[in-house]
């Protein structure tokens, strides 16, 4: 059974870690630190902790004009706060200019739950991976959380690191977090599945099942959207018959939308098909009735690789 862990647990923590090694870390929230778990950062260090309030624009531009004293600025709230409401002071203010701002957005994707459809971000990958300088990192679980983090920060430029609401399994046999590079969980040569954050795991269960039926596939991490591991993809597509993607996040301008526009322009343009919210909004409910019911669960990968192989 896989140990299931909160990503902004430790989140919470590795902020910690760092301010502690560096004096020039600072953090700023938008009245939800202890949702984001930057209230633990605020706690050790309260000279170095912003609370702005209701105001992600005024945050995001104070973040720029931080980092612009030198400052690396990690800025947290929900997802689709951070992304939506924020928007443009992220890409003119942060972005433009290549600043040292790390944004790590919480309670990502429709596994917010009750919290319904105002609540859940299903676009901010879009809106992330469309700004030039901004790098996307989705982790898988939250020991790769902690992995992504230390990477931003060791990293120039800006960030938007994803994370979820709820408790996400432990994905053992990840191997090194390198930025831009996905990671080869399993090998096959029927289909591959490429996957980010808690739709991994989902995976990893879909790929099990299909091997009781004498399917192998392959199943891959993409953790980094932005700069994506174009090479893996390509890989996938001459080696196996085709490609599922699976992401908690609308299948227009996500995952899914990256890896078509290496492999529609590629020498082996292989079917590929989309998991992901299809022109719907979120709505309230627990995290697995949601799964359930917008088709992100392990049966419905499984249903998908079928139906690719059939033709």
């Amino acid at each position: 059974m896989a140990e299931m862990l909160y990503q902004r647990d430790i989140y919470g923590k590795t902020l910690v870690e760092l301010g502690r090694q560096d004096k020039n870390v600072v953090v700023l929230d938008a009245d939800l630190s202890s949702s984001t778990r930057t209230a633990l950062f605020a706690k050790e260090f309260p000279e170095r902790f912003f609370n702005f309030g209701i105001a992600e624009q005024n945050m995001m531009a104070a973040a720029a004009g931080l980092a612009s004293c030198g400052k690396t600025v990690f800025v947290s709230t929900f997802a689709v706060f951070a992304t939506g409401r924020a928007w443009d002071q992220v890409r003119n203010s942060i972005a433009y200019n290549n600043f040292q701002v790390k944004i790590v957005a919480t309670h990502a994707g429709i596994t917010v739950g009750p919290d319904g459809a105002s609540h859940q971000a299903i676009a901010d990958i879009a809106l992330m991976r469309v700004i030039p300088t901004m790098k996307v990192v989705v982790p898988c679980d939250a020991p790769q959380t902690r992995e992504a983090i230390l990477s931003a920060y060791r990293h120039s430029g800006p960030f938007y690191i994803r994370l979820g609401r709820p408790k996400f399994p432990t994905v053992e046999g990840k191997g090194e977090f390198v930025l831009g590079k996905a990671q080869i969980l399993r090998d096959g040569f029927d289909a591959t599945i490429i996957a980010c954050g808690i739709m991994v795991f989902e995976a990893l269960v879909a790929a099990d099942e299909l091997l009781k039926k004498g399917i192998q596939v392959r199943v891959i991490n993409m953790h980094t959207l932005r700069p994506l591991d174009t090479q893996v993809i390509l890989e996938a597509a001459s080696r196996t018959k085709g490609i599922v993607v699976c992401e908690e996040h609308s299948v227009i301008g996500g995952l899914a939308s990256a890896v078509d526009e290496v492999v529609s322009q590629s020498s082996n343009p292989v079917r590929l098909l989309r998991i992901g919210l299809k022109e719907r909004f979120g709505q309230s409910g627990e995290p697995a009735e949601l799964m359930k019911e917008y088709h992100l669960t392990s049966v419905d990968i499984v249903t998908a690789v079928l139906r690719l192989l059939e033709r």
